[in-house]
């Protein structure tokens, strides 16, 4: 596997080898010795799979307390995965990342704990699949404003399209309201 730092340093982009032939293909997604190798030591405790058709917009989410690190990919489609840093005391506080994950590239992105998660689907229809490091809590499940203009994600809408939302999502709070992680 390939493990390249991003933007932000903590959030990492994970290309694996797939080996290919006329029968199709086989990769790891996943193997604990190549990830603690490349500084990813925490232990995953929970899978979780969505599946949304186009335009969805999913997120911003993080848990204020058992913050989860997740490993994610998009199993079918193409969707734009974006983590935001809210660390306290990191040097990319209020800073975020994106990349295109999709079932053609087969990429993976890790977003450690203290990041709000989200993504934006591209193709007709999209599954994520991701493995995360600590289970959820709805108590402790929070939503920040996807178009937050502080933050300024560049989320790639379609021209003429609106992104579709949860009422949860619809309601995130602004970055500057917004629970911090205090590490």
């Amino acid at each position: 596997m390939n493990f390249s730092a991003t933007e932000i340093a903590e959030v990492i982009l994970v290309e694996p080898k797939v080996y290919k032939d006329e029968r199709g293909f086989f990769m790891e997604a996943y193997q604990a010795k190549e990830f603690q190798a490349a500084g990813i030591s925490l232990a995953f405790v929970q899978d979780n799979h969505s599946g949304s058709t186009q335009h969805i917009l999913r997120g911003l989410h993080y848990q204020i307390q058992h913050p989860q690190g997740k490993l994610v990919r998009a199993i079918a489609g193409e969707v734009f995965d974006v983590a935001v840093d809210l660390r306290k005391h990191s040097p990319t506080f209020g800073k975020w990342v994106g990349r295109y994950l999709s079932s053609e590239n087969k990429h993976q992105l890790w977003i450690p704990p203290g990041f709000a998660h989200g993504f934006y689907v591209i193709s007709e229809w999209a599954e994520v699949y991701y493995k995360a490091t600590d289970f959820y809590a709805p108590q402790y499940d929070r939503s920040m404003l996807w178009s937050d203009p502080e933050i300024g994600i560049q989320w790639p809408i379609a021209a003429g399209a609106q992104p579709i939302l949860s009422a949860k999502d619809q309601a995130g709070k602004l970055f500057a309201e917004a629970e911090k992680f205090d590490f």
